[in-house]
């Protein structure tokens, strides 16, 4: 978060001309909680005995505050004050060495606010229909966005205004269509104060076609006549890293499935070790990214049997790339996702 810094003259009236010449008053009006306070700054410029500030807050409370230093000194007098914003009415009392006093009148506006927070749920991403929605944790005011496709090329790269829409609410983005599939979003969020908070996603993921490895009854390890389907799987997924690996940084997903003959916990940890030879093969090939896989048994069939049925088309694998863990569509329970 950045927090902007707001150094305000206030305009006053001054009733008294030696108040006038002898100090000055600024204000730093907008902080971040846990950072700084809302400050009064006083500035003395000619000889003074001390001074006394006398506010009322907003919400009733009273603020008294002393000081005093010699020309060229700044006084720094923070405002304790609870989160939002609140305004002050009062005076500041000069007293001059030769006992008078002046009274400079102050009417001025603080904010405080806690750190700003982008929030983006998965479901709330629909790449297809180039649209998500996000919300913020304080008034909305615009956000930046920027949407780069796998091809290199930006759909969007712009500002799209908000008005003040209160925090929590959901605030719709969408962008044009534009050639290949959505690698990165880049969200800057400014609020009403022009604090801002950033937040990347990436969608991107890519399913690698392959030939299926057929495995010995009930055995994880990979036969020898069926290493050659993986060697052209490796060499695809190379294909992929190369072209997609510049603009992210990227994981291969390996998920391991079963058909129904047999127990279903059994099945799961077949498929899970299933999972974890192909990642061990393609890891021994050289592949230097991150490999992680999952086993779901039979409890995701790409056909629909009876249970103890030996389906061929469910005793399958998937290969898939992506930045972050990937969005499975029928997934049985959320994925444990281990890394080889």
């Amino acid at each position: 978060m950045k927090t902007r810094l707001l150094l305000l003259c206030l305009a006053l009236a001054l009733p008294f001309p030696a108040l006038a010449e002898a100090i000055r008053v600024s204000l730093e009006g907008r902080a971040a909680l846990g950072e700084t306070l809302p400050t009064l700054l006083v500035h003395i410029e000619e000889p003074i005995a001390g001074f006394e500030v006398k506010l009322k807050r907003s919400d009733g409370k009273v603020v008294e505050l002393k000081g005093g230093g010699k020309p060229g000194v700044t006084r720094r007098l923070e405002l304790e004050q609870p989160e939002g914003r609140f305004h002050y009415e009062g005076e500041l009392v000069v007293r001059f060495p030769d006992a008078e006093s002046g009274t400079m009148p102050l009417s001025f506006d603080t904010e405080l606010y806690g750190p700003l927070s982008v929030a983006v749920r998965k479901e709330d991403v629909d790449v297809a229909e180039r649209k998500l929605r996000l919300t913020m944790t304080r008034p909305a005011r615009r956000v930046e966005l920027t949407v780069l496709m796998d091809t290199g090329e930006k759909a969007f790269q712009g500002e799209v205004p908000f008005k003040g829409e209160p925090a929590g609410t959901p605030l719709e983005l969408t962008w044009p269509a534009a050639q290949g599939r959505v690698m990165k979003i880049s969200l800057k969020a400014f609020d009403t104060s022009e604090f801002y908070a950033g937040v990347d996603l990436f969608p991107w993921q890519v399913d690698i076609p392959h030939e299926e490895v057929n495995f010995a009854s009930g055995s994880a390890d990979v036969p020898a006549a069926e290493r050659g389907k993986l060697d052209k799987s490796h060499g695809l997924i190379v294909e992929a890293l190369r072209k997609y690996g510049r603009f992210a940084a990227l994981r291969l997903y390996v998920l391991g499935h079963t058909d129904t003959v047999g127990a279903s916990a059994a099945n799961r940890e077949l498929s899970l070790k299933r999972a974890r030879s192909l990642a061990a093969y393609f890891r021994k090939q050289g592949l230097k990214v991150p490999v992680f896989y999952e086993g779901f048994g039979e409890e995701s069939p790409a056909v629909a049997t009876p249970d103890e049925t030996a389906e061929a088309g469910n005793r399958r694998a998937e290969y898939i790339i992506a930045v972050e863990d990937p969005v499975l569509q029928h997934a049985p329970f959320p994925p444990r996702w281990r890394k080889l």
